[in-house]
């Protein structure tokens, strides 16, 4: 005795929607490499988004992006006006003295209004939630950084082979 199932649009169509759709992610990598203030919160929020979702976070810093999680420049990083087209401001106006502090402290008010921690806050809650924090080895070398020179939630400083090693079958973002 054989049974026959007859499939319904209904049931054809949500089989179809249910094979459609994308695997969650589930691990996000995020090179950082600028260090200005406006390029650290980027990275910084969509790591700590992740966490937040259970979406494991790794975050590479490189170049000047070594500025986010180094001691001495962290609590000193401003918005850049030269050269900056979202500014909307002339060039040679952004270079006036004082400018780039205008700015910086504009960023930061309205970033306090929003509730949206400091950056070494933000570097905090993100180490306290298991998000991973890596240095880049050649841009240490270059700028002549020592790991005593970077914030106690930096897990260690990776080549960039082993940053891909360590971020295997993670979404990358580059900021």
């Amino acid at each position: 005795m054989t049974t026959t199932t007859l499939e319904t649009p209904e049931v054809k169509e949500a089989t179809q929607v249910e094979a459609k759709q994308p695997k969650p992610i589930e691990h996000i990598s995020i090179i950082c490499s600028k260090g200005t203030l406006d390029m650290a919160y980027p990275g910084l929020i969509l790591a700590n988004a992740a966490r937040m979702s259970g979406i494991d976070a790794t975050l590479f810093f490189t170049f000047w992006g070594l500025d986010i999680i180094t001691e001495k420049t962290l609590d000193s990083l401003h918005v850049a006006t030269v050269g900056n087209p979202s500014m909307h401001i002339p060039t040679m106006v952004g270079g006036l003295p004082g400018m780039e502090s205008i700015a910086s402290t504009m960023m930061k008010k309205e970033m306090e209004k929003l509730d949206i921690p400091p950056v070494r806050e933000m570097l905090e809650i993100l180490s306290d939630s298991g998000a991973k924090i890596y240095a880049c080895r050649m841009a240490m070398d270059m700028f002549h950084r020592e790991e005593s020179d970077l914030v106690p939630q930096v897990d260690g400083v990776l080549s960039a082979m082993d940053f891909y090693d360590k971020s295997a079958g993670a979404q990358l973002l580059f900021i």
